[in-house]
């Protein structure tokens, strides 16, 4: 866990509450490099709180057999609920699990331009579903594939968001061009030595013309784009295409 001083509440703009039952996960990587350094700066703060520190019985138990049978164990809505509470506030609540919509982006940008995350790790079978009907809990998934569970959803969670808080990247610029901030994947990246084992830098990148760098740049992002991710090409495509909402609705007019 983070240092005291650095915990939710302690002052940081962006506060990070981590519910879990592996605490001691936490800050991870995160205490690295750049989050590492704005962490030691103050620019965010993190806490982790143990679910077993909310069991009701002598052997700390959070999970039980899933209802209706099946393999696995299920965590307790109740246990889990009153770990949640005891840090609720006007944070919004995240809960890490396969069955969450997508993370994106856009929600990250919404995520980073706010106070911070109360966090829900998943572990074995997932919640009891009445957790997300009793508590304002959103479900989310970094992807298609499963975990041994949600700590480390968490911790790609907090970083895409840590890198786009002020004063954390070195250059305000630096994420405006990466991929997926404009629809596309980002353009390829090359660097010193000129030639390497037979394969030069693109003459274009060499030209010094700034015109034709943007042009060749913005081609190879909507090139690889449409080959690698043929569904971030279509979401781009349709956007591209949409035309203004006046314009519709002068198009309605007429």
């Amino acid at each position: 866990m983070s240092d005291p001083a650095n915990s939710a509440g302690g002052g940081a703009g962006f506060a990070a509450t981590i519910v879990t039952l592996y605490p001691d996960m936490f800050p991870g990587p995160l205490g690295q490099s750049i989050a590492g350094r704005a962490l030691a700066e103050g620019k965010w703060s993190l806490d982790a709180v143990n679910i077993r520190d909310f069991a009701t019985d002598k052997h700390r138990t959070v999970d039980d057999t899933p209802a209706g049978g099946g393999a696995g164990m299920v965590l307790r809505a109740d246990i889990v609920a009153a770990a949640v509470d005891s840090v609720m506030d006007d944070r919004p609540v995240l809960a890490m699990t396969p069955r969450g919509g997508p993370l994106t982006q856009t929600r990250v940008r919404q995520l980073a331009a706010g106070p911070g995350a109360i966090i829900l790790c998943g572990r074995f079978e997932g919640f009891d579903e009445r957790l997300f009907e009793a508590r304002s809990v959103e479900p989310v998934s970094i992807g298609d594939y499963i975990l041994s569970g949600g700590e480390i959803g968490a911790l790609v969670l907090l970083d895409a968001c840590i890198r786009l808080l002020p004063g954390v990247m070195g250059a305000p610029s630096s994420g405006i061009e990466e991929s997926f901030e404009s629809g596309l994947l980002e353009y390829p990246h090359y660097t010193r030595p000129v030639s390497w084992e037979g394969r030069m830098i693109p003459e274009v990148l060499r030209s010094g013309d700034h015109a034709r760098i943007a042009a060749w740049r913005k081609s190879q992002a909507e090139t690889d784009t449409r080959l690698r991710r043929p569904d971030l090409w279509e979401r781009y495509e349709d956007a591209r295409v949409q035309p203004p909402s006046g314009a519709r609705q002068q198009t309605k007019e007429d």
